[in-house]
């Protein structure tokens, strides 16, 4: 008897294990993943892209960050940044005059132009085209008019600092002995296409540019180790495509007011205030309100 019922004992998880998997075939599948080691797991997490909700949060957290900061610390570090971004202008006239002359120079010599916001973005210097997507997430978010206020302020302090480090850059390329003499015509062309177009074309190119540069601070807040690359590729495209620039092209109307190729007036009414306000518009008015569009509705729901 006791062989009989430890047999019959033996069949019944058999039978028990047959009745599941003949009345639920899915009781027996593993669960997705199931089959990945803990580590395996958490390079799933990490790889898997952010919603565009959490870039946005970053770059406003950012944006409040650099809100608070201190007068003294905003103004050095965009006088820092205007005198770096000279060297977008130098390194492109350095290589125009080094390379023979052919149909593809123009386009390598471009490459020169990411060289200044290289070093402005990873030194981590304050670039008023950045600001214009970083400072005004916050605004649009607390809705408040003591952060509009803050933004205006910082805008104030960084262009005013990126415009008077662009001046220092210039003098020192047009007064100094910094620069070989041989540059000085590739410095004069570039500065004599830039200020072809008319105030028109300068606001147009200016939305480009400002989108652009409020695409490359949304790509940065969620990329690790392609930093380069990135600001590279796309800096490199405002060249490229003609788009005006308020900091870089500062850099160069001021050298062409210094060496005589421009007066002050058209420095200023074709070019600065036009530049401006396609940058701001670009960047702000498109980027900015798009970008805060499509988040929205997941940020509110989800407070």
């Amino acid at each position: 008897m006791a062989d009989k019922s430890s047999k019959a004992s033996n069949k019944e998880p058999k039978d028990e294990i047959k009745t599941a998997q003949d009345g639920d075939p899915k009781s027996q599948e593993p669960t997705p993943g199931s089959g990945l080691s803990r580590k395996e797991k958490q390079q799933v997490r990490e790889g898997v892209r952010h919603r565009p909700a959490v870039v946005y949060e970053i770059i406003r957290v950012q944006g409040e960050i650099e809100l608070r900061r201190p007068v003294s610390a905003l103004w050095w570090s965009g006088v820092a940044a205007g005198i770096s971004i000279g060297f977008s202008f130098l390194t492109e006239a350095a290589l125009a005059s080094l390379l023979p002359a052919s149909g593809w120079t123009p386009i390598v010599a471009k490459l020169g132009y990411a060289v200044g916001f290289l070093i402005v973005i990873l030194g981590h210097q304050q670039l008023f085209t950045e600001n214009v997507l970083t400072a005004v997430l916050p605004v649009m978010a607390r809705k408040q008019m003591h952060w509009l206020l803050k933004m205006l302020r910082l805008w104030g302090i960084v262009l005013a600092a990126n415009i008077f480090g662009c001046l220092i850059f210039a003098l020192a390329v047009a007064w100094l002995p910094i620069v070989p003499t041989k540059f000085a015509p590739a410095l004069a062309d570039i500065v004599t296409n830039v200020m072809s177009n008319t105030p028109w074309e300068m606001f147009a190119k200016g939305i480009g540019a400002g989108w652009l540069i409020a695409a490359l601070v949304w790509i940065l807040s969620t990329t690790e180790h392609v930093e380069f690359i990135v600001i590279g590729l796309l800096t490199y495209l405002i060249a490229l495509f003609g788009f005006t620039h308020i900091v870089a092209g500062s850099v160069e109307a001021l050298y062409g007011v210094l060496t005589g190729i421009i007066g002050l007036d058209t420095a200023v009414f074709r070019f600065f205030l036009p530049t401006l306000a396609g940058n701001v518009f670009g960047g702000t008015v498109l980027f900015s309100v798009l970008s805060y569009a499509q988040v929205r509705e997941e940020i509110y729901a989800e407070s």
